[in-house]
């Protein structure tokens, strides 16, 4: 077989009296591991933060975007004429320490003309909520929940708000929330003459 033969480059002469030639200097491991060892910890601690906050996020702790408090929503106007309208169903929600108040209102409200299936009474979340309020949700409702604040419920706050929904949709409905006012003044919620 014939040898093939390769034109002569610089690389086929090695000199004998240097030293190697075309060497690359190596990096320097031990600060190349501290470099990499930060960067590592960085991406730790940046990683386990977003983890938590998103964890607090999508489990409901921490609220971007907090909805109104439903005292803030709309107040009612000074011209609204009061009419006592007993088509609505009405929730009853004691939000003071005293026992039975839902229940002494439910009995005045009935009273009034309601429905006693219509008028449900219950204990709230809390029991230092401040002023007697009756929540409606449409501005179509604020005459009926002035009419029941005013002439039922012998004066009460009236407010817009969503946050009570009726159970059936059909039906409108006007929510009560019992304050620390009504429970100062031992229950005794007269309807005004």
């Amino acid at each position: 077989m014939p040898h093939s033969s390769f034109p002569r480059d610089r690389f086929d002469d090695i000199p004998s009296d240097s030293g190697r030639i075309g060497a690359h200097r190596a990096e320097q491991p031990h600060m190349h591991r501290w470099v990499i060892l930060l960067w590592a910890i960085a991406a730790t601690v940046v990683l386990t933060l977003v983890g938590i906050f998103g964890t607090l996020l999508v489990s409901g702790r921490i609220d971007l975007f907090p909805a109104p408090d439903p005292g803030s929503t709309a107040v009612a106007t000074p011209g609204v004429e009061p009419v006592v309208d007993t088509s609505y169903a009405v929730l009853i929600l004691n939000a003071t320490a005293q026992d039975g108040l839902a229940t002494q209102t439910k009995d005045l409200v009935v009273a009034a003309g309601w429905a006693d299936a219509d008028v449900l009474a219950s204990e709230a979340g809390s029991d230092d909520f401040a002023e007697t309020t009756v929540y409606y949700v449409d501005a179509a409702d604020e005459a009926a929940a002035a009419g029941l604040a005013d002439l039922v419920l012998g004066g009460a706050n009236i407010e817009q708000s969503d946050a009570y929904q009726p159970a059936d949709p059909e039906t409108p409905q006007l929510t009560v929330v019992l304050g620390l006012d009504r429970a100062d003044a031992g229950g005794s919620a007269t309807p005004a003459p």
